[in-house]
């Protein structure tokens, strides 16, 4: 594909170390590699859109654009990861089996119609199928500034939760870049955020989306339509051999111009970049 070779001579002319940043946190010690021509595949889909990834091993970023990768923006259902996180260390639930009731109705308009999930759901389940609501049910439990603090020990987010509705990760102020996304999921692996190492291990084991004989993925995807905008994720990390590679992935399309796509090509254009990285075949 002449866009992968382009690519590839792109990334070994741009390699460099030490680009200006503001970011906090590992991003402004790595070496960065930037990919503009990757471009080419949010325009395939029909999307604007960023992606940082972070190889662990040799502590080597590969950005699309280093100005987009520090925007922030809300992380909708990524935030699965660390709200299953803080409910477990506040003992709202007791596991990942722990389940939710169904409350009996739902905002369709803003969360579209899925009637397969609403049904009394394990938390496992709900984070797996993204169900919504039933994270909405468990946030109804936890305090305000019991999640003002977790985000800030965690380094998550700009822990702006200013937006009325229990539902803050899809609509509102609070922000995340793709940036601030990877090096939150370095910490989760590295077992150096503020809950038990249980609990830790128990939304790893969750995360897990694809597991074959050379790589396991552990990932969240997240999609919500604030603004008339469609604004979708896909963050986790992928290990490979003695390796891993964390990743942030996010696109923009406004409503105007919505494509049956906008879910699948999250995926799609990581794993071709992916591909051309050689960090899977």
């Amino acid at each position: 594909m002449i866009l992968r070779i382009t690519l590839l001579i792109f990334v070994a002319a741009f390699y460099v170390s030490g680009v200006n940043g503001q970011t906090k946190g590992m991003f402004s010690t790595g070496t960065k590699i930037v990919m503009p021509n990757i471009q080419g595949y949010f325009e395939e889909c029909g999307v604007s859109g960023t992606i940082a990834i972070y190889d662990n091993g040799n502590d080597i970023w590969f950005v699309s654009d280093i100005s987009d990768c520090k925007m922030e923006r809300v992380p909708a259902s990524t935030f699965k990861i660390i709200n299953m996180l803080i409910a477990l260390e506040t003992n709202t639930i007791k596991d990942e089996n722990a389940v939710v009731k169904w409350p009996g109705l739902i905002d369709t308009i803003k969360y579209g119609y899925r009637p397969d999930i609403y049904r009394d759901i394990s938390v496992k389940e709900a984070f797996q199928v993204s169900a919504g609501w039933a994270f909405i049910e468990l946030a109804k439990k936890i305090d305000r500034s019991t999640y003002q603090k977790f985000l800030g020990e965690s380094g998550y987010g700009n822990v702006d939760l200013t937006e009325k509705g229990e539902d803050f990760w899809n609509f509102g102020a609070m922000g995340i870049s793709p940036i601030n996304q990877v090096e939150f999921l370095k910490r989760l692996y590295d077992g150096n955020l503020p809950f038990s190492e249980r609990n830790m291990d128990i939304v790893k084991k969750v995360m897990i989306t694809e597991k074959e004989k050379d790589f396991i993925i552990r990932s969240k995807t997240g999609w919500t339509r604030e603004h008339n905008t469609n604004t979708g994720w896909w963050v986790g990390y992928l290990e490979s051999g003695q390796n891993v590679y964390f990743f942030a992935t996010r696109i923009i399309q406004d409503r105007k111009f919505n494509r049956s796509d906008f879910s699948s090509c999250r995926k799609e254009i990581t794993k071709k970049v992916f591909r051309d990285l050689k960090i899977m075949q």
